[in-house]
């Protein structure tokens, strides 16, 4: 197997070398005083999962980005254990427990609203991984991992690891953290490092590009020259990756906080075309009204998020497909003759339609996001009870500030739209029907007449 066959490409990366008699990397061993993680700072749900992993006589760590983020100083969203136990023992010590996964087999221990994710270290592929129920190890002819379920040890799943920073392992028995991949040295030096050779790791898991352009993103680093040359020749091997599993992904490179850093740099790495293809032709211009759209929205999503305010991914979607939308939208007027009202709704699924073939969007965030764009079309129509009823619209909110960043991009009447909705939502009641009055007679109705009762007519009595 591939993977195999690489081993020594590994080591080398890590810095390690190999002996007659010993085919294992070591590890540098971080004390207390050395990588500064209190167990103060830990969750103690993932506390509790250690310990008890510990106490039943298995090894039990945190691993990747927790420990990455605690040592930089950062808040973990997530705490992830690795043990020698299998999924089946982790299980078996707890009830509040479930196995998932296929791919990997890993058990997620629900405590409420949070979920510690517990993985058994991975071993290396090897041709005769078989049992007779299963292949537990498997690779497509591209080199890409289908399946993972081959356990080894915790020097073995080092190895198997993506970055070096990810690499660091946190010991509940004795509080040190074991450093296979000398990740607290590219910590210092700021750098995203991959482990192993490059074309070999991205062709096993061509997501590790966009994780590559997150890390860097998040943690303020740049990606060294051997990782960063392997996206730039591999990019296209993010088409491989099923767009169910995408949707996760992409989401965390836009609600980080750092997103606009992240689409920066996914675009250096012609990354962003590879997940949003519609858009390639739209982003040429740097100075474009669809990158700068873009960039705008990005911008108050990351004020949003580092202010502890909520952002919901149906408002994202419509802005990255927004231009692509008003593209098709005219190309089926022109070509078709169709009214604008039903062009705008081929439009719409057919956009919808080629963005699900590459990330796959739930339909609770589909709907959201045909609600913003179809209020786009129903925001110029203010007259009568119209205006009202749109402010007792849900999506009101998300449909208006999606109008105040066009506006705020594109200018002219657009901006004038939104800046008399932004004053026609302030306004009292009186305030209101001046407003309705003033644009009846601005667009020429002159002033509305009031209903008239027309008289019922009798039928004349039969002769």
């Amino acid at each position: 197997m591939i993977i195999s066959r690489v081993i020594s490409k590994v080591r080398q990366a890590l810095g390690q070398t190999e002996s007659a008699g010993d085919n294992t990397i070591q590890a540098r061993i971080l004390k207390r005083q050395e990588h500064g993680i209190s167990r103060d700072d830990i969750s103690e749900n993932a506390l509790k999962v250690l310990y008890r992993l510990h106490k039943s006589g298995f090894q039990a760590y945190l691993v990747g980005g927790c420990v990455r983020d605690l040592i930089v100083g950062l808040r973990p969203k997530d705490f992830d254990v690795v043990t020698d136990a299998t999924p089946e023992e982790v299980k078996g010590l707890f009830r509040n427990c479930r196995l998932i996964g296929r791919r990997f087999r890993l058990a997620h221990i629900v405590f409420g609203r949070e979920i510690i994710e517990v993985a058994t270290f991975r071993g290396h592929h090897q041709s005769g991984d078989e049992s007779k129920h299963e292949k537990l190890g498997e690779q497509n002819v591209e080199g890409q991992i289908v399946r993972d379920n081959v356990f080894g040890s915790i020097e073995e799943d080092a190895e198997r690891r993506d970055f070096t920073v990810n690499a660091m392992y946190y010991n509940i028995a004795d509080y040190t953290v074991s450093d296979f991949a000398n990740g607290m040295q590219d910590i210092r030096n700021k750098k995203i490092e991959l482990i192993g050779d490059p074309e070999t790791r991205y062709r096993e898991d061509p997501v590790r590009m966009i994780r590559a352009v997150r890390f860097a993103a998040k943690l303020d680093m740049s990606i060294s020259d051997r990782a960063a040359k392997g996206i730039h020749d591999l990019h296209g091997l993010l088409a491989n990756i099923p767009p169910a599993r995408l949707f996760e992904e992409v989401l965390k490179l836009f609600v980080s906080g750092q997103g606009l850093k992240t689409f920066q740099l996914l675009l250096e790495f012609q990354l962003f075309e590879q997940l949003f293809p519609q858009l390639k032709s739209h982003l040429n211009d740097p100075h474009g009204r669809e990158r700068k759209f873009i960039e705008q929205v990005l911008t108050n999503t990351d004020n949003r998020i580092n202010t502890g305010q909520r952002v919901t991914p149906a408002f994202l979607y419509a802005s990255m497909l927004w231009y692509p939308l008003e593209e098709h939208c005219e190309k089926l007027m022109q070509e078709s003759g169709l009214t604008r009202h039903d062009a705008f709704n081929i439009a719409m699924n057919d956009v919808l339609h080629r963005q699900i073939q590459r990330i796959m969007i739930p339909k609770r965030f589909s709907t959201g996001i045909r609600d913003i764009w179809q209020l786009q079309e129903r925001l110029p129509k203010r007259f009568g009870r119209r205006a009202y009823q749109m402010l007792e619209n849900p999506r009101f909110r998300a449909g208006y500030d999606f109008l105040l960043l066009r506006g705020q991009i594109e200018g002219g009447k657009l901006l004038e739209l939104a800046d008399w909705w932004t004053d026609f939502q302030e306004a009292d009641g009186n305030a209101r029907k001046a407003m309705l009055v003033a644009l009846r007679e601005a667009e020429g109705g002159g002033p509305r007449r009031g209903n008239r009762r027309r008289k019922r007519r009798t039928q004349p009595a039969s002769q």
